[in-house]
């Protein structure tokens, strides 16, 4: 019986050595990071505090140390819709096995994150492999790598840096041990420069508004060097008889005096060709005559001022609650998005576009991912505004975003419009009982 007792006893410190080992792989490093094959990565690594609470079964508190980490990629220079994969590996742990049990090989499963900011902002979700060589007792980590991919949306300088991560163990039990970071130094930088055939055209004015018959300075720059341009005044998508040409000089920029008589105009576009082209042209910019005609003797001049307001948005909450699923049939998690109210008092020619985007759903059993969420959009616009509103397609929301509802440009835009939406989250059959969440970010521009 005691030889039963003294085995048994042995049996559960071999658990919580292994539950304490497992937990510790939060910190795992070691190693030296090494870019891709045929990657042109400048990156650097970078340390960083590092908040780590594992389970509560192990009965240790949390762990705050500095983790070193990197990050390459495949491509740093890449054009605007190309698609760029991102490795995040932490190189130097925290911390190293605190017990003296050897732990085995495969038993680690790393997920993450890598923020996006400068050109272009957002998070990478990066996972790894089940892969790790065996730890000794109190020995060193080796490093673990995880690995994701981002669409180029904008051309410009895309910082990278390390995000929190979260490492599951398989070892005796199932075990999750979140790492968050407050903030970490960028370890990559990547260029983006526009896709080829993009019209950077761009149209400035001196002044925004002026008297019949005064000339407005038009600047125009990224056009075709040494291409005829037409500078001509709107009256919404009408062009009026304020026009001329104007010859770019070798750096495809031009400067042109536009004289404005026509008191219809209301903006000024420039184009090369014969006609509008929107692949050719910049504008409309906005510009206002102001009539300044006299008053007729034993007359009085009587003016009004519609004062033009802002876009802006409301939302009648800020969380959702989607149906439950069963585990081991999973399905879809369903619920109403929280009604959005959008007004356009702007009174111009511009429409707008609310667009979303969401981040993976992180629960007890890793995450589900952002893609798994879809949505069917829907728009109603109040009687009497100019605009109409049009909602988004209706499919996956995704970390990328997908637009929710939109208005068109056009002479004179604005009003009041609601926008809901049926959201549906695609669950895994298998996915571990408990609570997931992600933040669904909304953005009207």
């Amino acid at each position: 019986m005691a030889f039963e007792q003294s085995r048994a006893a042995a049996r559960r410190r071999r658990r919580w050595a292994a539950v304490l080992g497992a937990t510790a792989l939060a910190l795992t490093a070691g190693g030296v990071l090494a870019a891709p094959a045929g990657a042109t990565s400048t990156s650097v690594p970078v340390q960083f505090g590092t908040h780590c609470v594992p389970p509560p079964i192990a009965g240790i508190p949390p762990i705050d140390g500095t983790t070193t980490a990197q990050i390459t990629v495949d491509n740093a220079v890449p054009k605007v819709g190309d698609t760029v994969t991102v490795t995040y590996t932490v190189t130097k742990p925290a911390a190293s096995n605190p017990v003296d049990l050897a732990l085995p090989a495969d038993i680690m499963t790393p997920s993450g994150k890598v923020t996006l900011g400068g050109a272009q902002t957002g998070a990478v979700t990066v996972t790894g492999p089940k892969k790790n060589p065996p730890v000794p007792g109190k020995g060193s980590f080796p490093a673990f790598s995880m690995t994701g991919t981002f669409k180029v949306t904008a051309p410009g300088d895309i910082t990278l840096a390390p995000g929190d991560y979260n490492i599951h163990t398989s070892y005796i039990m199932e075990l999750d041990t979140p790492c968050t970071v407050a903030s970490a130094p960028v370890s990559e930088t990547v260029t983006a420069s526009p896709q080829p055939g993009a019209n950077e055209r761009a149209l400035e004015l001196g002044t925004p508004s002026g008297a019949p018959g005064v000339r407005v300075t038009v600047s125009g720059t990224k056009f075709t060097p040494l291409a005829e341009v037409t500078v001509v005044g709107r009256s919404g998508a009408a062009e009026t008889a304020d026009r001329m040409t104007v010859t770019t000089d070798s750096e495809g920029a031009f400067a042109a005096r536009l004289k404005v008589n026509d008191k219809a105009t209301t903006g000024i576009v420039a184009y090369e060709g014969a006609a509008w082209d929107p692949a050719k042209g910049a504008g409309p910019v906005a510009y206002q005559v102001i009539d300044d005609t006299p008053t007729p003797p034993n007359s009085q001049k009587l003016t009004a001022t519609v004062k033009a307001g802002e876009l802006s948005m409301t939302q009648a909450g800020d969380a959702v609650q989607l149906s439950a699923v069963d585990f081991g049939q999973g399905g879809a998690a369903t619920g109403p998005l929280q009604t959005v109210t959008v007004k356009d008092f702007r009174g111009g020619p511009a429409g707008w576009s609310l667009t979303g985007k969401v981040t993976d759903f992180t629960g007890p059993g890793g995450a589900i991912g952002a893609d798994k969420l879809s949505w069917t959009p829907s728009c109603t616009t109040k009687a009497g505004s100019p605009s109409t509103c049009a909602p988004g397609t209706a499919g996956p929301v995704g970390a990328a975003g997908a637009t929710l509802a939109s208005t068109p440009n056009g002479a004179l835009t604005g009003g009041e419009f609601t926008i809901d939406a049926g959201l549906s989250l695609d669950v895994p059959a298998f996915t571990a009982p408990g609570g997931y969440a992600g933040v669904l970010t909304l953005t009207l521009s």
